[in-house]
């Protein structure tokens, strides 16, 4: 009996190894291509942001690349042209991966940025506030190349530091506004006298 089942389990061996094999196979080849999309998300931020090596982009991203924005999508162009704003209102920008996860083709990076707004990029003057934010992104990658882009931060975290830093600067340009205000008030109203005194 003993030899039987041997006998049995010898002749059924390469079937069982094959079919163990496949699914080994594959889970490889998943775990594989997904390494490799981290590696092209990666690549954003350093190669991108980190060093303003901004040509690469042709190489990262597909051309008919969209960024799912809140409120509409941005086209390829469009999205770098954001990327050269904040560069540029940033030239120290650096930015920091804290997680990268994937699955599928489908690549999720939890990022924090800082830099220092020390250049002037229209219609931002050069303020020399620095800021820090975080925010995470969701790419979707195929063949090597990222087609979509999902991403959320915390705009208004930006805004409360620039105003926080430029609070002196921000009251001094209110209270010259409203002394403007006054002025032009007073002109109107000795013009209207004069008008109706002339008239009079």
């Amino acid at each position: 009996m003993k030899r039987a089942i041997y006998f049995i389990l010898l002749l059924c061996a390469p079937a069982l190894t094959a079919i163990a094999s496949t699914p080994a196979r594959s889970v490889s080849t998943d775990v594989s291509q997904q390494e490799k999309n981290k590696a092209v998300a990666r690549r954003v931020f350093e190669e991108i942001f980190n060093q303003g090596k901004f040509q690469v982009a042709d190489e990262i991203y597909a051309p008919d690349f969209v960024n799912h924005g809140l409120h509409r999508d941005a086209s390829l162009q469009e999205d770098q042209v954001a990327v050269h704003w904040e560069k540029q209102a940033l030239p120290d920008m650096k930015m920091t991966v804290d997680l990268v996860v994937a699955e599928g083709d489908l690549v999720t990076v939890v990022w924090r940025g800082r830099g220092t707004n020390t250049a002037a990029a229209s219609p931002l003057p050069a303020t020399g506030v620095k800021v820090e934010f975080n925010g995470i992104t969701v790419w979707r990658i195929v063949d090597g190349r990222i087609r979509e882009e999902w991403t959320a931060f915390d705009k208004l975290r930006v805004i409360r530091q620039i105003v926080n830093q430029l609070k002196w600067q921000l009251l001094g340009l209110l209270c010259a506004l409203v002394i403007l205000l006054w002025f032009i008030g007073r002109l109107l109203r000795m013009l209207w006298q004069r008008c109706v005194t002339a008239k009079g």
